[in-house]
């Protein structure tokens, strides 16, 4: 992590070239820069309490987050980055959704991360209901390799229903494969169509539909890199949205037992983010302490942007809000920061990690034995 911006001012000045923050306008007063060291301490405490360590030759940590907007808010704050960077640093590949067209964000978090990370990106989907959007993984490359694998997938025209108008995906699925050790997996970025009334549930059916048809197609055929795969991103199922999960667990994808019914929204009301997998006998998760597939949601804002922090935010708030003449008391500023200020910091989705068992050495060698 580069942390060069958070110096005191007294210690820059033979430090300047490398600052990530150089322009005047972004430039952190004093009292910015406490405050974010005091949210970063608190965030890695926080980190290290619900996110397991890394540990060379046992865990791979694999997360999917939907970072709002990531390149077309304009009113995101320089501590904002460290703290995104900060929670990607825990993980050691994040699947995140809603990079746009511009890849502002993106550049300044990586600045923060270091050199020893990456990232890969696809190009935007095209047309309104692609909203200007790209998926995108950031891996930790003293950990992880991108095994060559990357791509879209595609709905064949033959797989398309005639009395539904869909025949795509409105954002373009990506698949990429990682290499880590003795696992290999691919994974499968999602940003489903989002709403829940039946309009809006049965086209995002017809998504997933489409989507399993084009996998049993790839299985069929055998076209698949690795019988490893794993399904993720901002699915927008909601928690009635049964109907529309069994289409993906009725071809053998599970989701982590610590993440089921958990919600991943800052509301805390839905379970949008999900993470199913379909894996051979060697790819498992780690046991947690309570002896569950070991995954979880982090709550970022039990430690940056807490809500009784809003008051240190009134003129930023004031000066970024299209009409500020709203914020007229205490309450006014608590509830704006709450329902909106911060989710357009970060985000308006929690993280969402699974833990996955790096070593099947041992399996592997039981398995062989048990056939001689």
């Amino acid at each position: 992590m580069w942390y060069n911006d958070l110096r005191p001012s007294r210690e820059l000045i033979p430090n300047k070239y490398s600052l990530v923050f150089y322009e005047k306008a972004l430039l952190l007063s004093e009292s910015a820069k406490k405050r974010t060291l005091n949210n970063l301490i608190a965030l890695k405490n926080g980190l290290a309490m619900k996110v397991p360590k890394k540990e060379v030759d046992r865990n791979i940590l694999l997360a999917s987050w939907n970072v709002k907007e990531f390149g077309h808010l304009g009113e995101r704050l320089p501590e904002a980055y460290f703290y995104i960077a900060e929670i990607i640093n825990a993980f050691d590949i994040v699947a995140i959704q809603e990079i746009k067209r511009s890849l502002y964000d993106l550049d300044l978090v990586m600045k923060i991360l270091g050199s020893h990370w990456s990232y890969l990106i696809t190009d935007i989907t095209e047309g309104a209901s692609g909203n200007k959007e790209r998926f995108g993984y950031i891996y930790d490359t003293r950990r992880v390799r991108h095994s060559g694998l990357s791509g879209e997938l595609v709905v064949p025209e033959e797989f398309v229903d005639p009395l539904h108008r869909v025949s795509q995906l409105k954002r373009t699925p990506s698949i990429t494969g990682f290499e880590c050790g003795w696992k290999k997996f691919a994974a499968v970025g999602l940003h489903l169509h989002p709403g829940n009334d039946e309009d809006d549930k049965a086209l995002r059916k017809e998504e997933l539909r489409l989507l399993m048809e084009v996998y049993k197609e790839k299985v069929r055929k055998k076209h698949l890199w690795n019988e490893n795969m794993i399904l993720l991103g901002d699915t927008n199922l909601y928690n009635d949205n049964h109907d529309i999960v069994s289409l993906v667990t009725q071809e053998g994808f599970k989701e982590c037992e610590s993440l089921i019914g958990v919600p991943t929204n800052t509301s805390q009301t839905e379970c949008y983010d999900r993470i199913f997998m379909k894996t051979d006998a060697y790819f498992k998760l780690r046991k947690n302490g309570d002896n569950k597939e070991s995954g979880g949601v982090f709550p970022l804002y039990d430690y940056v942007f807490t809500d009784d922090a809003s008051a240190e935010y009134h003129e930023m708030m004031l000066a970024h809000k299209n009409d500020p003449s709203t914020l007229t008391d205490d309450q006014a500023f608590h509830s704006y920061f709450h329902r909106y200020w911060k989710r357009n910091q970060v985000s308006d989705h929690l993280p969402v990690w699974i833990e996955i068992e790096e070593d099947s050495s041992k399996d592997f060698l039981q398995s062989k034995f048990d056939k001689i």
